[in-house]
């Protein structure tokens, strides 16, 4: 696969809180396949399908510029991480006390 160059017009995400917090439900925005760094999957095997709904379990970072989120596709038994502008918000008050 090709790697993309950046865009330098990308505003650095770290610069602000990130978008979501541990335990939120969010969909996924897009497909996403295995680009070779999922273990155990097939190159370009689908992973998680535009829709699938899932819960933020991590927050980390990449080259010190973006928000990665650990999201736990609990029904397909996968954790992926994903950008926020893969993500939408579908329930921010999911885990709290009822």
């Amino acid at each position: 696969m090709r790697e993309r160059a950046r865009d330098p017009n990308e505003p650095i995400e770290l610069e602000d809180r990130p978008a979501f917090e541990e335990g939120q439900k969010v969909r996924a925005l897009r497909d996403v396949r295995n680009d070779g760094t999922y273990p155990g999957r097939p190159m370009g095997d689908f992973l998680i399908r535009t829709g699938d709904i899932g819960y933020v379990k991590s927050i980390g970072t990449y080259l010190q510029m973006y928000y990665i989120y650990g999201i736990d596709f609990y029904e397909k038994r996968i954790i992926v991480g994903m950008r926020a502008k893969e993500l939408e918000l579908v329930d921010a008050r999911c885990n709290d006390p009822q």
